[in-house]
């Protein structure tokens, strides 16, 4: 199979905090060139940051302020907001994100959420970086707010919509994030979405350590697993893994201008 990218984990999460390096070496015995891992606040992209420095050219970084920092923040999201634009400033980080909305959780009022979100979206096309969106059970809302910011670009991670969300969202230009949920067995309207998206809007990912994909279900993620997504994906598409594993590097490539080790 050609070369993986694996466009969004979380190799800070504690799952890892034992075994980051083995689960690297696994990821690239697994044909996985590099790994996008997610900056979910502040401290937690330094972290991540300092890994990335660990693993040039195999690990890469973002930095967002998430539905779940943005809340633990509280009254204190104005220092981290500038926080967050000083780490932007260095030039380490290549993408602002993940950044977005839940209404699972509620976890703010849902203006809050929809302010601080278009906070970033502006900061990030300031910029010019790519945004990862998290979005759970606020399509409608999200789809709305990034029409009104015709400038941003990126990804909506971890897709867990249909084909209806997925077409407002690639009529907007932003690409798909297919992870685990596209083997699930209740997944059809995933599945379907990922049929029909254009090959150049297609990006695979973990969210490593959450979501492992069949076979591995139930246990914890980590980023050698993409391969089991891009094999679905590719029967999906009725393209072999090969090829789809190559138009998904290349769509990483491209939206994150990422030169992986050679």
């Amino acid at each position: 199979m050609s070369a993986l990218i694996d466009t969004h984990c979380h190799l800070t999460h504690a799952a890892f905090a034992r075994d980051a390096d083995d689960t690297l070496a696994r990821a690239r015995a697994a044909g996985v060139e590099a790994c996008i891992t997610i900056g979910t606040g502040v401290e937690d992209a330094r972290r991540a940051r300092e890994l990335a420095v660990l693993h040039p050219g195999r690990v890469f970084v973002t930095a967002g302020l998430d539905p779940f920092s943005s809340h633990a923040a509280g009254d204190a999201f104005d220092e981290k907001f500038d926080e967050l634009a000083a780490l932007l400033r260095d030039g380490a980080y290549l993408a602002v994100g993940e950044i977005g909305l839940d209404y699972h959780y509620d976890l703010d009022p849902r203006p809050i959420q929809a302010e601080r979100l278009e906070r970033q979206l502006d900061l990030a096309a300031r910029a010019g970086l790519p945004v990862v969106i998290h979005v759970r059970e606020a399509h409608d809302d999200m789809a709305a707010i990034l029409a009104r910011h015709p400038g941003s670009r990126g990804v909506i991670h971890s897709f867990t919509g249909g084909p209806r969300e997925a077409e407002r969202y690639l009529g907007l230009g932003w690409h798909l994030g297919f992870g685990g949920v596209l083997t699930f067995k209740k997944a059809e309207a995933v599945r379907e979405a990922a049929r029909r998206a254009p090959r150049e809007r297609l990006l695979v990912e973990t969210d490593s350590p959450f979501l492992a994909p069949a076979p591995h279900r139930g246990r914890r993620c980590e980023p050698a697993y993409v391969a089991h997504t891009v094999e679905v994906l590719a029967r999906l598409r009725d393209e072999s893994a090969d090829e789809t594993a190559a138009i998904t590097a290349a769509n990483a490539r491209a939206l994150f201008r990422i030169v992986p080790a050679g």
